[in-house]
């Protein structure tokens, strides 16, 4: 979600669903690492690593909210920032393609 014209909280926010505790914290530490090995940079902040049901990754520019079912459903952030420009991504695409997608500016 492009948060820029939005929100003064963050430029993008990036949404995910694990289907588990342990998906879950997959996808963070796998984002953590992604990240610094990329761009060498580490969240300024975290929150939620210890029940994994809602996992804040800050990185003051980029915020990555991973969820379970549940509280996605739940806290409906989508629908909360219903006026941000969204860009959906392939569950098939890599963590590289990934990151590489957040480095470049969208076209749309």
């Amino acid at each position: 979600m492009d948060m820029s014209a939005v929100s003064g909280v963050a430029d993008i926010f990036v949404i995910c669903t694990g289907e588990s505790d342990l998906q879950v914290k997959a996808i963070y530490e796998t984002i953590e690492d992604e990240i610094k090995q990329a761009c060498g940079e580490r969240p300024w902040h975290r929150e939620g690593q210890e029940h994994r049901q809602w996992v804040l990754l800050d990185y003051v520019d980029l915020v990555v909210h991973i969820f379970s079912p549940e509280k996605r459903a739940f806290y409906d952030l989508e629908r909360l920032w219903g006026d941000a420009p969204m860009e959906s991504v392939p569950a098939e695409v890599s963590s590289a393609a990934g990151i590489a997608l957040l480095k470049e500016p969208s076209e749309s």
